[in-house]
């Protein structure tokens, strides 16, 4: 017999309830948990000698066992007279203390400060099925019938599952009426719903207490294990309970259905006191499995998050294979917390991976924790936190990977992109003391290496040949190519003022007689020197594009209009070849790009970047075939390995092949 209502309204009519209790019998019903469930809550909030008030008690068994647990201060009310008497009928021999009396709530007749506690389990939600102008009204007449009965230091205790709307009704009202306010999730409650039938609708507590002469307002959370968070303002308390509420709704879907046919869905995991998410998860299924389902979490250790796959759709989904699991939860560490060990992650995302489980995965014990080969969350030290006027806020860090230090360069808006990388290694000091220094022979970038072949190519290292960098970033580039031609005259234009403090202070960059940098727009600088007639072996354009909409990552697209590649060409020495890493996901846009790049130039030829989106184009001003490339690149790359032993840049005597570059 199917007793649920009709439709939400009748949730607060008399009517209803008469008939529910009627078809029910002597069968209990409980709203959101038993005693049970619930008992850790009732012990912390109602001592034993409390004179207790259950509104609209029904005919749960909580009264009865708060009554068996020692509690004997017990009254319970309700609209429906059937319920009351039976509850008496029941009650009267065993419990002859315990009292039930017929009454609405909005319309007690009890002395005002009566009650200690006032315990509500689905009270609220019964009585506010909608908000109204009417509902509102007979609910602001329930909250202050509780604020009359309640005694100073009395607690209306709320079980509700806060539907966004009667949430902001709670606060509208106690907070501004002399009450601290806290709500704590109910998760044994919730844990038992889940066991027996499958959902995970959560259940919270609120504890509303009645303080006469409050100096300030007080809100608290207490949604995770640990002591409540004191928030500052109601719209943090709503934020907080409406993301448990969103994650829970994703849970439950999770657990019924595969992600397989939209590829990944993320969610973050945040603390409740804090704005930055501790821990973003990524979750990924198989296609086409049917029956028992594998599954496993994927911690990836701090400073790995950048790597491709990681960071990367087309990454996690090689993770997911690599697996050999049917679902896959990949977990993220974020970089604006501090984690203390493997274990103590392990045990903050238990919760949460086991509520992503597919359907027949319910014991912690089904669900193994990989990583990459060890159990090491890794190692993440901010060094500097600064803000752009043009890139926003961003960080200088350091990681530990693979044996050794990096330091890098992160834009916060785009969290999962290294700007800037360099290696640190172990250097003496005037003093002789060891400090740690930037590597000048370590380019993190591929694409750097195939844009140092490119200015071998273009340049005499016995000459004092001059280039010029579009893009400066952390400088790693410009310190490379500074280390390994000793005659080199670099000029970098850079916009962004706070990247040469960065590239200065941090990774090593040197400014002297032979590296400059000039703050400035680069199209501007262009087009002065067209003017000026300044001329140069290379022009390099390495700069990131800010504007997301054009499906170019780098250059901005100002950068690649034919005026603008025509005043480069212009500005080539004969023989000078003009380099640009170019980024972009378009097929349309890359083809538009080149088409207009061999409108200009008289040959080209490009290298693509191995599992990453970069493509290195070289172009000449001068006519040269398939083998006049061949010639002059395998001369640059013999010449740049040359350098770079030479200057003990690096050990390895062969840095840099070919075998990637095509023509076009």
């Amino acid at each position: 017999m199917n007793l649920l209502p009709k439709s939400h309204e009748e949730f607060n009519q008399v009517e209803y309830w008469n008939t529910f209790f009627k078809k029910r019998g002597k069968k209990n019903f409980e709203w959101y948990g038993e005693y049970p469930e619930l008992r850790s809550i009732f012990l912390k909030y109602i001592k034993v000698k409390d004179n207790v008030l259950i509104v609209g008690c029904g005919n749960s068994t909580v009264s009865m066992c708060l009554y068996d647990a020692g509690y004997r201060n017990i009254t319970n009310i309700d609209i429906s007279h059937i319920v009351i008497k039976q509850m008496c009928d029941i009650n009267a021999s065993i419990r002859p203390q315990l009292v039930y009396e017929h009454m609405d709530a909005t319309q007690m007749t009890y002395s005002d400060n009566t009650f200690n506690v006032i315990l509500d389990k689905g009270t609220l939600d019964a009585l506010m099925p909608d908000n109204k102008e009417g509902t509102v009204s007979s609910i602001n007449k329930y909250f202050k019938e509780i604020t009359r009965v309640l005694r100073n230091g009395g607690r209306y205790i709320c079980i509700s599952l806060l539907q966004e709307y009667i949430l902001k009704q709670l606060l509208s009202y106690f907070p501004s009426n002399g009450f601290m306010f806290r709500i704590v999730r109910c998760h044994e409650a919730e844990e038992k719903t889940r066991m027996e039938d499958g959902s995970s609708i959560p259940v919270f507590a609120v504890i509303a207490t009645k303080v006469t002469n409050l100096s300030q307002t007080v809100l608290e959370i207490a949604l995770v294990d640990g002591s409540p968070k004191r928030l500052s303002s109601t719209d943090d308390i709503i934020s907080a309970i409406l993301s448990v509420q969103q994650s829970s709704f994703i849970f439950s879907n999770l657990q019924k259905r595969s992600v397989a046919d939209i590829g990944e869905i993320s969610l973050n995991l945040h603390s409740p006191d804090n704005k930055h998410p501790r821990y973003t998860i990524y979750v990924l299924d198989q296609p086409k499995v049917h029956g028992t389902k594998t599954y496993a979490a994927f911690i990836v250790p701090q400073g790995k998050e950048t790597d491709w796959l990681f960071s990367t759709k087309e990454g996690r989904q090689q993770v997911l294979k690599s697996s050999q699991r049917d679902r896959l939860a990949i977990v993220t560490l974020c970089r604006e917390h501090k984690f203390e060990s493997w274990d103590a992650v392990k045990n903050e995302i238990e919760d949460c991976i086991l509520n992503l489980a597919p359907e027949g995965l319910s014991r912690k014990t089904d669900i193994p924790c990989l990583s990459l080969g060890s159990s090491d969350v890794g190692v993440r030290t901010i060094c500097y936190e600064g803000k752009s006027d043009l890139s926003g806020p961003f960080v200088i860090e350091e990681i530990e990977r693979d044996g050794s230090e990096f330091r890098r360069l992160i834009f916060l808006n785009n969290p999962y992109v290294i700007q800037s990388e360099g290696r640190l290694k172990q250097a003496k000091s005037r003093r002789g003391k060891m400090k740690k220094v930037i590597d000048p022979g370590f380019l993190a970038c591929d694409y750097h290496l195939y844009m140092s072949i490119g200015v071998s190519a273009a340049v005499n290292f016995k000459e004092y040949d001059e280039i010029m960098i579009i893009g400066l970033g952390g400088g790693g580039l410009c310190t490379f190519l500074y280390n390994c031609f000793p005659k080199l005259k670099i000029t970098a234009v850079e916009i962004d003022e706070k990247m040469l403090k960065v590239a200065t202070d941090y990774f090593g960059l040197i400014l002297d007689n032979r590296m400059k940098v000039e703050i400035a727009d680069g199209i501007q600088v262009i087009k002065e020197n067209t003017l000026n007639g300044k001329k140069y072996k290379a022009i390099l354009f390495d700069v990131d594009n800010k504007d997301t909409t054009v499906g170019m990552s780098c250059p901005p697209k100002q950068f690649l209009e034919i005026s603008i590649i025509k005043s480069v060409a212009e500005c080539l020495m004969d023989g000078g070849l003009f380099i640009l890493n170019l980024v972009s996901r378009d097929r349309n846009i890359k083809k538009k790009v080149k088409n207009d790049l061999k409108s200009v130039f008289q040959s080209m030829i490009c290298y693509s970047v191995q599992g990453e989106v970069n493509e290195v184009i070289i172009c000449s001003i001068n006519k040269n075939d398939d083998d006049g490339w061949k010639n002059i690149l395998q001369k640059a790359v013999s010449i740049l390995n040359e350098q770079v032993y030479a200057k003990r840049l690096s050990n390895d005597v062969k840095m840099f092949d070919l075998s990637s570059f095509f023509f076009l």
